[in-house]
């Protein structure tokens, strides 16, 4: 079991902070920069931006220092008996510096480890261990999702893009538009987005259209017609048609499939 020792979320040193651990820290620390700072590493020192998380092994000798003040930053130390081989089976790079694609991931889970550390109960453990091990998968997963590396600076303006796919199935927006709102060609785009999300664009908005619909059949009395206009498309039979080719089944059907089981 992975268990959680001390934790911060956006720790602000005001005259700045200097942390040297010649002998590393006796246990796996994560710190995620907020700010510049200067780090030093197997004797190489090196000026890191924010948003750049590392995490330190137990045994690894390691200084940090600020390059502005005040000093923000998110940090927690943990352990677990099979912490080590938990890491190599997710290929989770340690001692390493590594450009965060999606800060506001980090700073969401650190914040989350925090309250529930904080709290009091006979789950508490148990929760930590899988918030750990599932933190730690989702930054092996993002990082393998943005690599080569210059698709990480991309992932933030296409998550945003595509949650609003899927926060509003019903809006008509080609691929074209989608492109021109982060300033790239047609084809570059869908480039990008196929290798960040393993999908094309236009895959994304049937999912998100028909998801909305197979919502909306499930929970709501709308006719198969006014769902097809409230997913986006100009006419039913358009709507019957991209259904039944990916659910399997018409709305209809769909529909009533649990009476008729």
């Amino acid at each position: 079991m992975l268990t959680l020792l001390s934790c911060g979320y956006r720790t602000i040193h005001h005259e700045g902070i200097v942390r040297n651990r010649p002998s590393g820290s006796g246990n796996y620390t994560f710190v995620f920069f907020n700010s510049r700072a200067e780090v030093r590493l197997h004797d190489n020192t090196s000026t890191v931006e924010k948003n750049t998380f590392i995490l330190f092994q137990p045994q690894t000798p390691h200084y940090y220092r600020e390059v502005e003040s005040p000093f923000i930053n998110d940090w927690f130390h943990c352990n677990g008996s099979d912490f080590h081989e938990f890491l190599i089976s997710i290929q989770f790079p340690v001692d390493t510096l590594i450009e965060a694609s999606d800060p506001l991931l980090i700073s969401r889970s650190i914040v989350e480890l925090q309250k529930c550390h904080r709290l009091d109960g006979k789950l508490r453990e148990r929760i930590i261990d899988c918030d750990l091990r599932s933190f730690f998968m989702k930054l092996s997963d993002l990082r393998a999702r943005t690599a080569p590396h210059q698709l990480s600076r991309y992932y933030m303006q296409f998550t945003e893009l595509r949650n609003d796919i899927y926060r509003s199935p019903q809006q008509n927006v080609t691929v074209t538009e989608q492109a021109s709102r982060l300033n790239m060609s047609k084809s570059y785009f869908q480039h990008i987005y196929k290798e960040l999300f393993g999908c094309s664009v236009m895959t994304d908005m049937i999912h998100a259209r028909l998801d909305h619909a197979k919502y909306l059949l499930d929970h709501s009395e709308l006719s198969v017609n006014q769902i097809a206009y409230a997913c986006g498309y100009e006419n039913d039979t358009h709507f019957m048609r991209q259904f039944k080719k990916f659910v399997g089944v018409s709305p209809r059907k769909y529909r009533f499939r649990i009476d008729s089981s």
